[in-house]
């Protein structure tokens, strides 16, 4: 049986409350002896639910589903609005909340359902000046940011008591979720901050299929970690076998005999190339301006 250093694919995590995807990652790395692991999309810290992990050369499809569409259930408190936007932030603001009744929820949902311009957060990872924002919040800084173009392609919401609202909705990459709650809250009018959430899927990664964090240890003991192929994780993708003559043709970057591939079909992005025996050997973008197929990724025999 084969290492699991030299095992490769994607791993489901089903990441408790508490811990950084930073540690879950360096946990994972430990317990399985890989070379290489790394994250596929982040969870905050006081998040749970489905953290997919790309194991060695898992690592190299991570921007495939930090791109991919995804899944939340959660709740947001009203009346309290806080630094972070969620509840490990301090509160800055409070205010009594009117009833709610089911048209107020409706309105809600139409009004954050489809496109959306939203304004990211002081407090998340990206830069201003080569200075992460967090790290300008944590200061009291406050500076201007542009805001991006989300998806909210479906959302359902729940009451949750008389101050609280449940919500599972379907998203497009780059949602901040305690954004979009504080936003309800300022649309509703008493604030609000996310309390709680629980990722629920990443394309077609299910937290169904994920391994509780603490399992993974025992799981590794009897070999039996449920690492899922990166054949089987991309299967959405169209196969394109190769034979070993074209394939040795690829492997030494002679990217024209991709042109067996065809023209996309229903305007796909990107397919797979498998080897005589069916495994996964690479994948192939479609580049829209020179209209040809180019390499994307290339996996080890």
């Amino acid at each position: 049986m084969a290492s699991t250093s030299s095992l490769s694919g994607l791993l489901l995590v089903d990441k408790p409350e508490g811990p950084t995807s930073a540690h879950v990652v360096a946990r994972v790395k430990r317990i399985l002896g890989a070379r290489k692991v790394g994250h596929l999309g982040t969870l905050d810290p006081f998040a749970s639910g489905l953290l997919p992990l790309g194991v060695n050369e898992g690592t190299k499809v991570a921007e495939i589903f930090l791109a991919a569409q995804k899944s939340y259930r959660g709740i947001i408190a009203l009346g309290v609005e806080t630094d972070t936007q969620d509840s490990t932030g301090k509160v800055i603001e409070s205010r009594p909340v009117p009833p709610l009744d089911e048209a107020d929820l409706e309105r809600l949902r139409a009004a954050f359902t489809g496109t959306l311009m939203q304004t990211p957060p002081m407090f998340s990872a990206l830069k201003k000046g080569g200075v992460r924002l967090y790290d300008l919040a944590r200061k009291g800084e406050t500076v201007d940011r542009a805001p991006r173009e989300i998806k909210i392609e479906t959302l359902r919401l729940w009451r949750e008591g008389s101050n609280e609202i449940g919500f599972e909705l379907t998203c497009s990459k780059g949602t901040y979720i305690r954004t979009l709650a504080a936003d309800m809250g300022t649309f509703l009018g008493p604030g609000a901050h996310l309390k709680a959430l629980r990722r629920l899927s990443c394309g077609l990664l299910n937290v169904d299929a994920a391994i509780r964090l603490d399992d993974i240890e025992p799981a590794q003991s009897k070999g039996e970690v449920p690492l899922l192929s990166l054949n089987r994780a991309l299967a959405h993708l169209r196969a394109v076998p190769l034979d070993s003559r074209t394939l040795a043709s690829l492997r030494l970057g002679r990217q024209e005999v991709l042109d067996i591939v065809g023209d996309p079909v229903s305007g796909e992005k990107m397919v797979r190339l498998l080897t005589p025996q069916g495994d996964l050997a690479a994948l192939a973008r479609w580049e829209e301006i020179v209209r040809r197929w180019r390499l994307f990724r290339t996996f080890a025999a």
